[in-house]
Protein backbone atom coordinates (compact mmCIF):
# COMPACT_ATOMS: atom_id res chain seq x y z
CA UNK A 1 0.00 0.00 0.00
CA UNK A 2 1.01 3.37 -0.80
CA UNK A 3 1.18 6.13 2.19
CA UNK A 4 1.31 8.63 -0.16
CA UNK A 5 -2.02 10.53 -0.44
CA UNK A 6 -3.39 11.46 -3.81
CA UNK A 7 -5.76 14.33 -4.11
CA UNK A 8 -8.78 11.82 -4.70
CA UNK A 9 -8.19 10.33 -1.43
CA UNK A 10 -8.42 13.95 -0.17
CA UNK A 11 -11.39 14.55 -1.92
CA UNK A 12 -13.11 11.21 -0.92
CA UNK A 13 -12.25 12.20 2.38
CA UNK A 14 -13.53 15.61 2.66
CA UNK A 15 -16.93 14.50 1.11
CA UNK A 16 -17.20 11.95 3.77
CA UNK A 17 -16.24 14.79 6.17
CA UNK A 18 -18.85 16.92 5.02
CA UNK A 19 -21.35 14.10 5.38
CA UNK A 20 -20.63 14.03 8.81
CA UNK A 21 -20.61 17.29 9.47
CA UNK A 22 -24.45 17.56 8.06
CA UNK A 23 -25.01 14.51 10.71
CA UNK A 24 -23.07 16.42 13.24
CA UNK A 25 -24.93 19.53 12.59
CA UNK A 26 -28.17 17.63 13.56
CA UNK A 27 -26.74 15.12 15.92
CA UNK A 28 -26.59 18.11 18.10
CA UNK A 29 -30.28 18.85 18.98
CA UNK A 30 -30.59 14.99 19.67
CA UNK A 31 -27.57 15.35 22.30
CA UNK A 32 -29.03 18.46 24.15
CA UNK A 33 -32.79 16.43 24.09
CA UNK A 34 -30.91 13.31 25.35
CA UNK A 35 -29.35 15.38 28.45
CA UNK A 36 -32.09 15.94 29.62
CA UNK A 37 -32.44 12.84 31.31
CA UNK A 38 -29.59 13.83 33.42
CA UNK A 39 -26.87 10.99 34.48
CA UNK A 40 -25.21 11.52 31.71
CA UNK A 41 -26.98 9.55 29.45
CA UNK A 42 -26.18 12.14 26.57
CA UNK A 43 -22.96 10.43 27.02
CA UNK A 44 -23.46 7.51 25.31
CA UNK A 45 -24.28 8.94 21.65
CA UNK A 46 -21.36 11.34 22.33
CA UNK A 47 -19.17 9.04 20.02
CA UNK A 48 -21.52 10.09 17.06
CA UNK A 49 -18.73 13.31 17.04
CA UNK A 50 -15.85 11.21 16.31
CA UNK A 51 -16.99 8.75 13.67
CA UNK A 52 -15.85 10.79 10.52
CA UNK A 53 -12.29 9.70 11.51
CA UNK A 54 -12.65 6.10 11.97
CA UNK A 55 -15.02 5.98 8.92
CA UNK A 56 -12.81 7.83 6.53
CA UNK A 57 -9.56 5.79 7.79
CA UNK A 58 -11.16 2.46 7.30
CA UNK A 59 -12.46 3.37 3.69
CA UNK A 60 -9.24 5.28 2.22
CA UNK A 61 -6.40 3.54 4.78
CA UNK A 62 -3.91 6.07 4.52
CA UNK A 63 -1.50 8.06 7.27
CA UNK A 64 -3.41 11.03 7.64
CA UNK A 65 -6.77 10.49 6.89
CA UNK A 66 -8.38 10.10 10.53
CA UNK A 67 -7.25 13.70 11.47
CA UNK A 68 -7.97 15.35 8.44
CA UNK A 69 -11.66 13.95 7.89
CA UNK A 70 -12.40 15.00 11.63
CA UNK A 71 -11.39 18.55 11.13
CA UNK A 72 -12.98 18.50 8.16
CA UNK A 73 -16.06 17.43 9.62
CA UNK A 74 -15.60 19.85 12.49
CA UNK A 75 -15.18 22.82 9.70
CA UNK A 76 -18.12 22.14 7.95
CA UNK A 77 -20.38 21.54 11.19
CA UNK A 78 -18.70 25.00 12.45
CA UNK A 79 -19.77 26.72 8.76
CA UNK A 80 -23.28 24.81 9.16
CA UNK A 81 -23.65 27.03 12.09
CA UNK A 82 -22.87 24.23 14.89
CA UNK A 83 -24.11 25.29 18.18
CA UNK A 84 -20.31 25.12 19.91
CA UNK A 85 -19.04 27.86 17.60
CA UNK A 86 -15.03 28.02 17.01
CA UNK A 87 -14.40 25.53 19.67
CA UNK A 88 -15.34 22.75 17.21
CA UNK A 89 -12.55 23.45 15.24
CA UNK A 90 -10.28 22.24 18.50
CA UNK A 91 -12.23 19.23 19.74
CA UNK A 92 -12.04 18.12 15.76
CA UNK A 93 -8.17 18.26 16.05
CA UNK A 94 -7.75 16.59 19.30
CA UNK A 95 -10.79 13.97 18.45
CA UNK A 96 -8.61 13.50 15.13
CA UNK A 97 -5.37 13.34 16.68
CA UNK A 98 -6.61 10.54 19.29
CA UNK A 99 -7.98 8.26 16.31
CA UNK A 100 -4.82 9.11 14.35
CA UNK A 101 -2.34 7.87 17.23
CA UNK A 102 -4.02 4.51 17.69
CA UNK A 103 -4.18 3.72 14.00
CA UNK A 104 0.19 4.82 13.98
CA UNK A 105 0.39 2.63 16.65
CA UNK A 106 -0.68 -0.33 14.50
CA UNK A 107 1.50 1.39 11.57
CA UNK A 108 -1.65 2.02 9.24
CA UNK A 109 -2.04 -1.91 8.71
CA UNK A 110 -4.47 -3.43 11.16
CA UNK A 111 -8.25 -2.23 9.97
CA UNK A 112 -9.85 -4.58 12.71
CA UNK A 113 -12.63 -3.95 14.77
CA UNK A 114 -10.80 -3.95 18.15
CA UNK A 115 -8.58 -1.12 16.65
CA UNK A 116 -11.42 0.82 15.86
CA UNK A 117 -12.53 0.65 18.80
CA UNK A 118 -9.79 1.57 20.70
CA UNK A 119 -9.21 4.87 17.93
CA UNK A 120 -12.62 5.59 19.37
CA UNK A 121 -11.81 5.80 22.78
CA UNK A 122 -8.97 7.63 22.17
CA UNK A 123 -11.04 10.42 20.49
CA UNK A 124 -13.08 10.27 23.13
CA UNK A 125 -10.32 11.07 25.67
CA UNK A 126 -8.87 13.77 23.01
CA UNK A 127 -12.44 15.38 24.01
CA UNK A 128 -12.31 14.88 27.60
CA UNK A 129 -9.14 16.58 27.20
CA UNK A 130 -10.71 19.41 25.99
CA UNK A 131 -13.72 19.10 28.01
CA UNK A 132 -11.31 19.80 30.96
CA UNK A 133 -10.32 23.56 29.78
CA UNK A 134 -13.77 24.11 28.15
CA UNK A 135 -16.91 23.23 30.62
CA UNK A 136 -18.22 21.99 34.08
CA UNK A 137 -16.01 18.72 33.97
CA UNK A 138 -13.30 19.94 36.82
CA UNK A 139 -16.05 20.81 38.94
CA UNK A 140 -18.03 17.36 39.10
CA UNK A 141 -17.87 15.25 42.08
CA UNK A 142 -15.36 12.13 41.43
CA UNK A 143 -19.04 9.52 41.32
CA UNK A 144 -20.40 12.01 38.47
CA UNK A 145 -17.08 12.25 36.35
CA UNK A 146 -16.38 8.65 36.25
CA UNK A 147 -20.24 8.10 35.53
CA UNK A 148 -19.34 10.86 32.42
CA UNK A 149 -15.69 9.32 31.37
CA UNK A 150 -17.06 5.61 31.68
CA UNK A 151 -20.36 6.93 29.21
CA UNK A 152 -18.16 8.59 26.94
CA UNK A 153 -15.38 6.05 26.14
CA UNK A 154 -18.55 3.35 25.72
CA UNK A 155 -20.69 5.61 23.46
CA UNK A 156 -17.44 5.69 21.24
CA UNK A 157 -16.78 2.37 21.62
CA UNK A 158 -20.26 1.19 20.10
CA UNK A 159 -20.66 4.52 18.01
CA UNK A 160 -17.38 5.10 16.32
CA UNK A 161 -15.99 1.55 16.74
CA UNK A 162 -18.49 -0.82 16.25
CA UNK A 163 -21.01 1.19 14.46
CA UNK A 164 -18.30 2.65 12.20
CA UNK A 165 -16.48 -0.72 11.61
CA UNK A 166 -19.68 -2.15 10.12
CA UNK A 167 -21.25 0.42 8.35
CA UNK A 168 -17.84 0.33 6.59
CA UNK A 169 -18.29 -3.39 6.12
CA UNK A 170 -21.00 -3.08 4.87
CA UNK A 171 -19.89 -0.21 2.34
CA UNK A 172 -17.47 -2.87 0.97
CA UNK A 173 -19.77 -5.80 0.42
CA UNK A 174 -21.38 -3.29 -2.26
CA UNK A 175 -17.98 -2.57 -3.78
CA UNK A 176 -18.01 1.15 -2.72
CA UNK A 177 -14.64 0.94 -1.35
CA UNK A 178 -12.80 -0.35 -4.17
CA UNK A 179 -13.37 2.57 -5.92
CA UNK A 180 -11.33 4.44 -4.27
CA UNK A 181 -8.93 1.54 -2.15
CA UNK A 182 -6.35 0.21 -4.55
CA UNK A 183 -6.42 -3.62 -5.99
CA UNK A 184 -4.98 -5.98 -3.54
CA UNK A 185 -2.78 -8.73 -4.77
CA UNK A 186 -5.48 -11.26 -3.07
CA UNK A 187 -7.93 -9.51 -6.00
CA UNK A 188 -5.54 -10.15 -9.13
CA UNK A 189 -5.09 -13.67 -7.51
CA UNK A 190 -8.99 -13.98 -7.33
CA UNK A 191 -8.99 -12.70 -11.32
CA UNK A 192 -6.50 -15.22 -11.96
CA UNK A 193 -8.07 -18.35 -10.35
CA UNK A 194 -11.24 -16.87 -12.20
CA UNK A 195 -10.09 -16.93 -15.33
CA UNK A 196 -8.79 -20.70 -15.30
Amino acid sequence: MKNKLTLTDILVTIIIALIFSVIYKLWGPLYSTVAVFGLHIDQLIYGMWFMAATVAFLIIRKPGIALLAELAAAQGEFMFGGQWGVTLLVYGFFQGLGCEIIFALFRYKNYRLFVTCLAGIAAGIGSLFIDAFYSYIPDLALWNLTLLIVARLVGAILITGVFAYYLVEALEKTGVTKLVRPVSSQDYQALEDEAK
